[in-house]
């Protein structure tokens, strides 16, 4: 993926995030969302959203949304599905599954 490209999905990740006032995104070369230690969110390298949700959630949101599990650097991210770029748009989803899967990293054991 290009620069100008992988630019353009930042921005439209930077702007899902800003819908929060729980979280801030952090990172420079990976931008991420994080609480309680762990990763909930992040923009990889190819320009692709992921969001970690609890299994259950998870599969209902890949099955309800066809998409499948969410890669980075060609490693599969536990728990991460894959946002497709048809939903960014839809801002009262991504903001709900976002905070979903913020609730879902602060029920875990703190790291």
């Amino acid at each position: 993926m290009d620069k100008k490209a992988w630019e353009k999905e930042l921005e439209e990740y930077d702007r899902i995030v800003a819908m929060q006032t729980e979280f801030k995104r952090k990172g420079k070369t990976v931008p991420y969302t994080s609480a309680n230690g762990y990763m909930f969110s992040l923009l990889n390298k190819e320009g692709k959203i992921g969001f970690r949700l609890s299994p259950a959630s998870g599969k209902k949101f890949m099955e309800d949304h066809n998409t499948t599990i969410f890669k980075s650097h060609g490693a599969v991210m536990r728990d991460y599905v894959l946002i497709p770029k048809r939903l960014y748009t839809n801002d009262q989803l991504m903001k709900d599954t976002l905070y979903e899967g913020y609730q879902y990293v602060m029920s875990l054991p703190p790291k």
